[in-house]
Parts: C-alpha cells; sequence; structure tokens
C-alpha cells in the first residue's frame, strides 16, 4: 500500500518535471535560433512578392508593373570586403539579383554573359547584385569572382538565410536562378537557369524603361 501511494505522489511531480523540461528545450531553441541570425550573417525580411511559375515556365514575366510584388530586406556581407551589402544601396535602380555558387558549372558559363548584359545596361541605371550560396570555403568563392572578372557585388550567404527575401515559394534550390526587379524592387521577371545576354538584356531594356 505504502509503495502504490508513493509512486502515485511522484507521478505529479514527474508530469512537472517533464513539462518544465519541454519548455526549457523550447527556450534554448528559440534563442540558438535568434543567435544564428546574428552577426555578419545575411539577413531577410519578407516582401508581398508571392512567386507563381504557370506551368512549370523557368521564364517567368510578371506584368503589368502594378500586379508585381516586392522583395524584403536583402541584406548581408560583401563576399570580397565583407562590409555592410544590401538591396536597398540601389534604390531607385533597376537590380538584377543572380544566385550563384563557384561549385555550380551553368553558373560559371553563364558568368560572361552576365558581365555583357551589366556592361550594356549600368548606364541605364541598372546595378547586379550576386548571391553566393553553399560556399562554406569563402576564398574559393572569391578565387571565382577574380578568375572570371565579375565586376558587380555579391552577398556572401551559405546558408541561403538571405533567400527569405523572395518568399516562401521561391525554389531556392534551383542554381543558378536569377530576378529582374524594377526600380522599385518589385519582381519583373524570373529565370530559372542558365541565361544568355540576348535572354537577359532586352528584358532589362524594358523595365528600365519603365515610368
Amino acid at each position: 500500500m505504502r509503495d502504490r501511494t508513493l509512486h502515485g505522489s511522484l507521478r505529479p511531480r514527474r508530469r512537472l518535471w517533464i513539462r518544465s523540461a519541454k519548455a526549457i528545450a523550447a527556450a534554448l531553441l528559440v534563442v540558438g535560433a535568434s543567435g544564428c541570425a546574428s552577426g555578419s550573417d545575411a539577413v531577410a525580411q519578407g516582401g508581398s512578392f508571392d512567386f507563381v511559375a504557370p506551368g512549370g515556365q523557368v521564364d517567368i514575366y510578371y506584368d503589368p508593373p502594378e500586379s508585381r510584388g516586392t522583395v524584403g530586406v536583402l541584406a548581408g556581407p560583401d563576399l570580397m570586403t565583407d562590409q555592410p551589402l544590401a538591396l536597398s544601396d540601389y534604390a531607385g535602380q533597376v537590380v538584377v539579383v543572380n544566385l550563384w555558387g563557384q561549385w555550380c558549372a551553368p553558373c560559371r558559363t553563364e558568368t560572361d554573359d552576365l558581365e555583357r548584359a551589366f556592361g550594356a545596361t549600368r548606364s541605364l541605371g541598372v546595378q547586379f547584385l550576386g548571391i553566393n550560396v553553399r560556399d562554406p570555403q569563402r576564398d574559393k568563392a572569391q578565387d571565382f569572382v577574380v578568375d572570371n572578372d565579375v565586376s558587380y557585388p555579391s552577398i556572401y550567404d551559405p546558408p541561403m538565410r538571405s533567400l527569405l527575401a523572395l518568399g516562401g515559394k521561391y525554389p531556392t534550390s534551383v542554381v543558378p536562378s536569377t530576378l529582374v526587379l524594377d526600380r522599385q524592387h518589385r519582381v519583373a521577371a524570373v529565370f530559372l537557369r542558365a541565361i544568355l545576354t540576348e535572354d537577359i538584356q532586352p528584358v532589362i531594356e524594358r523595365v528600365a524603361a519603365e515610368k
């Protein structure tokens, strides 16, 4: 009888301990998550852009302009200098955002095409901005930039946290991919593939000409 009473008195305490342990674990998880976003890591805050690819298209255009969604706050350390770099640095400019990695063969093939498009359109108020992803060895990504004469900056973001700015539906598994943002930093076009100059330059020029 005494044993049953003793065990019975322990059950409520055990349940209380389990609940307390779960609460502590949850608190630690929140603290750990917030810690991951600190320091010089890339950061993002969502905008109104809602990715849609009708019929599985890889070249997607969002028109008319008033129907476009904006990307969120997009920022992080510059790949080459480690200085803060943000999409907001280019207010009022058309911005071409390119996701790339030095490990990605199609990224290597499109680099010259991107450079040619940048050189041909920068006088129109156009800026290119790379996002270097899944490259834990920063020096290799830096070597890629130097070896390929890439003249525009890139955010260094191995864990791809900055891509939260593109919304939860954006296919972050597709690398390379390229977005053309209008002067209000709304998404005008998305290319889910390696691109050629002749593919993207007319799109950039059209978006740059919009009032």
